[in-house]
């Protein structure tokens, strides 16, 4: 299946709750997220996203079939990281395995890298969330190691993978 990567529009809201409202897609991101997350708790990070100010980060709604399927988010570091973007992403469980989560990958890094003067893109799933770890590798990623009992997460103590991509190692658009 192919997506489109776009920016969110207010009126995403309640397709964003419902896929992060799901438990399933919850349990391979960070802490922070309410549960049950609501369309205003979508309303919110929207909002905040399109108030960033340019160039701190870059969000994107990822979409199929002409709704909103996902989200992808690239965060400039601070201080002497600030050339190095974390990449951040997830896709409704009724579309993994189909290809999406490698796609939105590829399409935000070279339209990143084309618009920026970021080096280095990393992202760091959870050991555990091999499909995640596939995705990257597919779309250009090096593996750069494993940060061994890295995160608490739901009271389990994980492993934590390190993925890179350079600007020089990304396909030009």
């Amino acid at each position: 299946m192919d997506c489109t990567l776009r920016p969110w529009r207010l009126s995403d809201a309640d397709s964003l709750a419902a896929v992060i409202g799901n438990p399933k897609v919850q349990a391979n991101l960070r802490d922070g997220l309410p549960y049950p997350y609501t369309p205003e708790n979508a309303r919110d990070f929207i909002r905040e996203v399109c108030a960033a100010p340019p160039g701190s980060l870059y969000a994107f709604a990822i979409t199929a079939r002409g709704r909103v399927v996902g989200s992808l988010t690239i965060y400039r570091q601070q201080n002497v990281h600030t050339h190095s973007g974390e990449l951040g992403y997830y896709i409704a469980q009724e579309c993994w395995g189909q290809g999406l989560a490698t796609s939105a990958i590829g399409q935000a890094c070279r339209l990143v890298f084309a618009q920026s003067d970021l080096l280095r893109i990393f992202a760091q799933p959870f050991g555990y969330n091999t499909a995640s770890c596939r995705a990257l590798e597919k779309a250009g990623f090096t593996h750069e190691g494993t940060l061994r009992q890295h995160a608490v997460k739901n009271n389990r103590v994980l492993d934590v993978e390190l993925y890179a991509l350079l600007r020089e190692d990304c396909p030009r658009p």
